[in-house]
């Protein structure tokens, strides 16, 4: 397909192959990139769409926190319809004993410099009338924020067109070699570097990933300006998004810049099939009306589910799939983000285009190698 190897080609457009095309293609790398169906189409655009720090473990802070600080970066650059709104999230607590894990919180983030604010009941009352009224506060992170990511993703891309990069739809990868990446039409892609960021994809060409499909239901509503200003997130939610459960849900509310409600969020292991699970989706709501009983006068207008490629620790694989023999060091891998993947795509990119050009890293990429996983070529 090309008469000279590019520098780098990465499989899969979801958000963080794109921004890994962007940032690449900014320090002068020839890039490709191969989708199997549509740019942003896969797990991107299934998502919520949050830009939220997240601290469940250090590593996770540190990525996050990161992620959240580069999106911020492009606010005045991303089009309107990229839906870019900095609402802030409000972490709730229910009990003084989740209040106490509030101050925790808020220490931790001012200890990194993170802007954020603990709320009480009248306070969190007055910011958001519709919530139940005997809450006992909260965490508010004024910093976080949405993005409509399948724009996002498309906006990626075309900067990363306007410096060079390629970027060819329904091209499916096959497998890869010391050719280059092979595609479903015989076709093989020449390049020095290549990436795989397929989503769950990328097991089928990476034998033994331990990568698992992780479903998970939304539900939007129609138009009601207001009716939630902040994304509002209960404190359990990190135990239920990391826990290793089978089934579990978790109150997690945005407002969206078009006036609609999104609400979350399920989680579940080993899900065969992509339709709404009527019980699952059931659990979901009334754990929102729970926070929120003013839900229940609102109009869904759909739902849907989607599914998050999920590593056993919870942490994406992002370097070098294999760090010995003839693959060394030019098959790289970008994948596992599970539910994190819009926050952090800009950081993981940022770690990847250090790891392939060979500059310095600005984060520790150690605990994000596939390297942990043992695998072998």
């Amino acid at each position: 397909m090309t008469s000279s190897a590019v520098d780098v080609a990465i499989i899969g457009a979801g958000i963080v192959g794109a921004a890994l095309a962007r940032a690449l293609s900014q320090q002068g790398c020839s890039v490709m990139v191969m989708e199997a169906a549509t740019p942003g189409g896969g797990a991107t655009a299934q998502g919520m769409g949050h830009l939220v720090v997240l601290d469940d473990n250090p590593v996770e802070l540190m990525l996050s926190k990161r992620g959240v600080e580069l999106w911020r970066t492009l606010m005045h650059q991303l089009p309107a319809s990229a839906q870019y709104d900095t609402c802030g999230t409000l972490w709730l607590a229910r009990t003084e004993e989740e209040m106490e894990a509030v101050s925790r919180k808020h220490a931790l983030y001012k200890s990194l410099g993170l802007d954020s604010h603990v709320v009480s009941d009248s306070e969190l009352a007055q910011l958001e009338p519709n919530l139940r009224s005997n809450m006992a506060g909260a965490l508010r992170v004024p910093g976080d924020a949405v993005v409509y990511a399948p724009v996002a993703t498309h906006w990626l891309l075309q900067e990363a067109s306007l410096l060079g990069a390629i970027v060819i739809n329904q091209a499916a990868a096959t497998g890869w070699g010391a050719s280059g990446v092979i595609l479903q039409n015989g076709q093989t892609v020449a390049a020095r570097h290549i990436v795989i960021a397929a989503g769950m994809g990328s097991t089928a060409l990476v034998p033994g990933l331990p990568l698992r499909p992780r479903k998970g239901h939304l539900a939007i509503t129609e138009r009601y300006p207001g009716f939630v200003r902040h994304q509002l997130v209960e404190l359990g939610y990190l135990q239920s998004a990391h826990g290793s459960g089978m089934e579990s849900v978790a109150f997690n509310v945005q407002p969206r810049p078009s006036g609609q409600v999104l609400i979350g969020s399920s989680r579940q292991f080993d899900a065969e099939h992509a339709d709404v699970d009527p019980p699952v989706l059931a659990r979901m709501l009334e754990r929102a009306l729970d926070y929120l009983p003013g839900l229940g006068a609102l109009q869904i207008l759909r739902t849907w589910t989607g599914f998050r490629p999920t590593l056993p620790d919870n942490l994406p694989a992002l370097g070098a799939l294999y760090t010995t023999g003839a693959t060394a060091c030019n098959v790289w891998l970008a994948t596992g983000h599970e539910g994190l993947g819009v926050t952090t795509a800009l950081s993981s990119a940022e770690i990847l285009c250090h790891l392939i050009t060979g500059s310095a890293c600005t984060m520790d990429p150690v605990p994000f190698s596939p390297g942990r996983f043992g695998l072998t070529a």
